[in-house]
């Protein structure tokens, strides 16, 4: 079974492989200096240091899992090569809500690095799959659970801009 490719902007990968290095680097030997420190004060069964120590070391352990995954599957947008005549991941949009006459800026990035309170969306969430090959000018309507939002587009750029 192939995995799903996990698109990223570069500037999501340069994101990943630091938090990964920190995570192997300096993190791993944090947690090992705390279990080591907890195991030399005797009783391990009823140690809380050595216990939410090694949750910690756990939780670090799956994170690096969970990059590695990420990064191996990872399928890069040249965000130089993105053609901003129309819309596709690694722009920026600026929109138009019709209904509410409100002016919206959105990046459209890949799945993992959807941050909509950074004004990342997906390109896989519904505002995104709508937008995506959409032109300046053109209006774009996007099915959402209370209806039908339309969307002018107002501009388009790469994210090198």
């Amino acid at each position: 079974m192939e995995s799903k490719k996990n698109i990223l902007t570069y500037e999501g990968l340069t994101r990943y492989e630091d938090e990964l290095q920190d995570l192997k680097v300096r993190r791993r030997k944090e947690v090992a200096q705390k279990i080591k420190e907890a195991r030399e004060l005797g009783d391990l069964s009823e140690n809380a240091e050595y216990d939410a120590a090694k949750d910690e070391q756990r939780d670090i352990e799956a994170r690096i899992e969970e990059l590695e995954k990420i990064l191996k599957n990872a399928e890069v947008v040249v965000e130089d090569e993105v053609d901003s005549n129309k819309i596709n991941v690694g722009c920026k949009v600026k929109l138009l809500d019709v209904e509410f006459n409100e002016e919206i800026e959105y990046k459209i990035v890949g799945s993992s690095e959807a941050d909509s309170l950074a004004g990342k969306i997906s390109n896989e969430s519904p505002v995104g799959k709508a937008l995506i090959g959409a032109k300046k000018g053109s209006t774009v309507k996007v099915e959402t659970d209370l209806g039908v939002i339309k969307y002018k587009v107002l501009a388009i750029e790469g994210s090198n801009k």
